[in-house]
């Protein structure tokens, strides 16, 4: 009896022992996917900042766009005003000499004669500002067309550069989405800590972050750089009638320029995603 006794303390004992170490690995287990789980969280806010980012900074070149497209058009506008203001000037100088000449009295003539040339001096310096109004050097029309076509075909790699890393955001907010309702189940907790899903949502999360980060970095240098040329060359380049339009003014089959086609990426971190507030402006807004 007194060994049965003892059989039954031992059993009692060792059913304890597992039962409390069932608890403490149970515990340990889902505080390991609780810490992954915020860090896994965490990883996907940086991927909404960093697509939030791309977002605004898209949203703010479209509005300089728009305003460099009405500065141009007011820009034509007053130098057709300007010439204007010169032809009228021209006629009433012609007119008043006119008159001078049909004039006997030298008084009267002499009067005709300081209009006349005051008018003319209003049209020669309605002349020079219009000069001063132009560069004093023109590039050739053709150099502009060929700026324009090789912007095109550089905004068409970047939207295809661009369109990758928005699939692999999409890629990892499924991802998330089930982890959140697999962790949601009965045993969810446990069978997402022991699965290797919750590292590969990570490593999606961060490559999509990474995609998103060069995205936008390569949109912000482009954007600078020709901003840049623009100033150079005086003329517009990334508002123009279109890659089709370009290719058929100069010329060129299309064909010849090929479909970018998308490549494997490989993705570098930068660390200024969350950092977009560098201001878009226009060059020939600013002329």
């Amino acid at each position: 009896v007194t060994r049965h006794n003892h059989l039954k303390d031992f059993m009692l004992v060792v059913s304890i022992v597992i039962g409390v170490g069932g608890c403490w690995f149970a515990y340990i287990q889902n505080r390991y996917s609780k810490e992954h789980m915020k860090k896994m969280m965490k990883d996907l806010e940086g991927l909404h900042r960093a697509e939030q980012s791309l977002h605004d900074l898209q949203e703010r070149l479209q509005k300089a766009q728009e305003e460099h497209r009405s500065v141009e058009v007011e820009k034509v506008h007053l130098e057709k005003k300007l010439q204007d203001e010169i032809s009228i000037a021209k006629q009433e100088a012609h007119r008043l000499r006119e008159l001078r000449e049909g004039t006997e009295n030298e008084l009267s003539r002499q009067k005709y004669a300081e209009q006349e040339l005051e008018q003319v001096r209003m049209a020669l310096k309605n002349a020079e500002k219009e000069l001063e109004s132009h560069c004093s050097w023109a590039a050739p029309e053709a150099l502009q067309k060929w700026l324009q076509l090789t912007h095109e075909v550089e905004v068409q790699y970047y939207n295809i550069k661009k369109q990758n890393a928005e699939k692999q955001l999409l890629v990892a907010k499924e991802g998330a989405e089930k982890i959140k309702k697999k962790r949601n189940t009965l045993f969810g907790t446990f069978h997402v800590a022991h699965s290797s899903s919750l590292d590969d949502v990570d490593h999606k999360i961060l490559t999509a972050k990474q995609a998103l980060s060069e995205v936008t970095a390569a949109l912000r240098e482009r954007l600078h750089r020709w901003q840049q040329i623009e100033l150079l060359c005086g003329f517009q380049i990334v508002n123009n009638p279109g890659i089709h339009t370009l290719a058929s003014a100069l010329n060129i089959d299309p064909g010849w320029m090929g479909t970018p086609r998308p490549n494997p990426s490989h993705f570098i971190m930068t660390d200024d995603v969350d950092d977009l507030d560098e201001e878009i402006v226009s060059p020939m807004s600013i002329q």
